[in-house]
């Protein structure tokens, strides 16, 4: 992707509140549809996805993203309640947007330190494998559906984030080379609270615009780097894992685009609080993804 200025990098301290000082509308930014349709489909055995899309937005290039939801890998909906509002909230803008449902391999199931680590690394990779196949369904189909598949962007919650970030950037990883990748290509990637297996495997060749969400002090998905609900090492469940500032530091050494939203008190609630600021993630779509924005940002949130 071709970048037309750089930035410089930027610590900003921004309120959670803010005024439209513009009355003009722009696409992408502004929600300026009102009616909402949702169909859903089935794309592999019985996983199922919504597809949202403004009734009357007619653009057959328009960029997709596609939401993963969290409840790590153990319970969560495609269409809860917050799901449903920020999938809305983006079709409005005028993105195709499709939120979708995957294995829950650890229901009923233990997802802690006394789970072996290669059951957390094939729980990780099982939901990769059905986020892709979800993109290769929604790819398939772009002609009937209104949108560009080389303006797919990925955006997931927890163990959501975890998915997208790892199907993003793990894609040369030996536990994910066999996934069924093809010819897909991702154009951004968002995460509310998520982490990596391995932020070295992000590369010139793998890096993409990239905008997280995180608390420093959550203790369930690290905010730097530390071990999968900072189990001990001697524990059956020891994953080391790379949060959203290692991410962001191995994103900003290889020159690529990015911008962390980062709350110095926050917790895992910004795997929820994210979700509602649809107006920072259009922005970033729109000036980073779709304009060719270079930019490397830290954004400091404050209550």
């Amino acid at each position: 992707m071709h970048f037309l200025r750089r930035w410089t990098h930027v610590l900003v301290t921004i309120c959670l509140f803010w005024t439209l000082a513009s009355t003009a509308q722009e696409r992408y930014i502004d929600s300026i549809f009102t009616e909402i349709n949702v169909r859903s489909f089935v794309f592999s055995d019985t996983l199922e996805l919504d597809f949202y899309s403004a009734k009357n937005n007619e653009l057959t290039d328009r960029p997709i993203m596609i939401l993963v939801h969290g409840g790590g890998f153990a319970i969560g909906k495609k269409d809860n309640l917050l799901e449903k509002k920020f999938c809305t909230a983006m079709a409005a803008k005028g993105y195709a947007v499709a939120s979708i449902s995957y294995r829950l391999t650890r229901k009923g199931k233990s997802f802690d330190c006394d789970c072996p680590t290669e059951e957390k690394l094939a729980t990780f990779k099982t939901a990769s494998e059905d986020v892709l196949k979800a993109v290769g369904h929604l790819a398939k189909n772009t002609g009937s559906l209104g949108f560009d598949r080389n303006k797919i962007i990925l955006v997931g919650s927890s163990a959501g984030a975890e998915a997208v970030l790892n199907t993003v950037f793990m894609r040369y990883h030996r536990d994910f080379r066999q996934l069924p990748y093809g010819n897909l290509q991702f154009a951004g990637v968002i995460s509310f609270s998520g982490a990596v297996l391995n932020a070295d495997y992000i590369t010139e060749q793998t890096a993409i615009p990239t905008l997280l969400f995180h608390g420093v002090k959550d203790k369930l998905v690290p905010y730097g780097t530390a071990a999968h609900h900072y189990c001990d090492e001697d524990t059956p469940g020891y994953l080391p894992l790379d949060g959203s500032n290692t991410i962001a530091q191995r994103l900003s050494k290889l020159g690529a685009p990015y911008t962390l939203y980062v709350d110095m008190e926050g917790n895992h609630d910004w795997a929820n609080k994210a979700y509602a600021h649809t107006h920072d993630i259009s922005n970033f779509i729109k000036t980073v993804i779709l304009d060719g924005v270079w930019q490397q940002s830290k954004i400091r949130l404050t209550p």
